[in-house]
């Protein structure tokens, strides 16, 4: 269900979440809810077109516990989320920008994940994933930066497929033979 922010931020006062920033289709954030229909599910887009969509999908699915906000993560992150409502994040291959002169564009950011933190409730965690090897070293770089994440992995990411449903941007990478990275966090207490 599409809902304002202001609804969004009274439910989220209620119960903890899974967020997903820049949800695209949908596919991950839906098979989540359906797989634990008693956790709620929030997934902020900025494309109006696919936050209609994925809304009329979860709606065919009757999916009572996913809601969609269109808007920037930023701004959700700002003005939206309460403090510590997240438990679980994902962000699944955010467009990599990959022309140096756009990388202020670029989703991982130092701000955006200082308020991520924020949002993010201690032991909570954070899942990113990119099929761009030079975004995947900014996203190295920049979450070393990052005192508020405890990496899960030995190496800053790993090349191992998660043990979760693959969205149809990854099935396409993989076999146009791109290699995926995944980088795992838990928010420091």
């Amino acid at each position: 269900m599409i809902v304002s922010s202001e609804e969004l931020r009274e439910r989220c006062l209620a119960a903890r979440v899974v967020l997903e920033l820049g949800f695209g289709r949908g596919e991950l954030l839906l098979d989540l809810a359906e797989a634990e229909p008693a956790r709620a599910f929030v997934g902020v887009e900025i494309s109006r077109k696919r936050v209609e969509k994925v809304a009329k999908r979860a709606e065919k699915r009757g999916l009572a516990n996913v809601w969609l906000l269109h808007a920037p993560a930023e701004y959700a992150l700002e003005r939206v989320l309460p403090p510590g409502c997240v438990e679980e994040c994902w962000i699944n291959c955010p467009d990599p920008w990959p022309k140096k002169r756009h990388w202020r564009r670029r989703l991982i950011q130092p701000l955006l994940l200082e308020r991520l933190a924020a949002a993010l409730a201690p032991g909570a965690l954070l899942h990113i994933a990119t099929d761009h090897v030079g975004y995947r070293d900014w996203i190295a770089d920049v979450m070393a930066g990052q005192s508020a994440f405890v990496s899960l992995h030995a190496a800053p990411w790993s090349e191992s497929r998660p043990a979760r449903r693959e969205t149809a941007y990854e099935a396409e990478w993989r076999a146009e033979g791109r290699t995926l990275s995944y980088f795992d966090y838990r928010r420091a207490p």
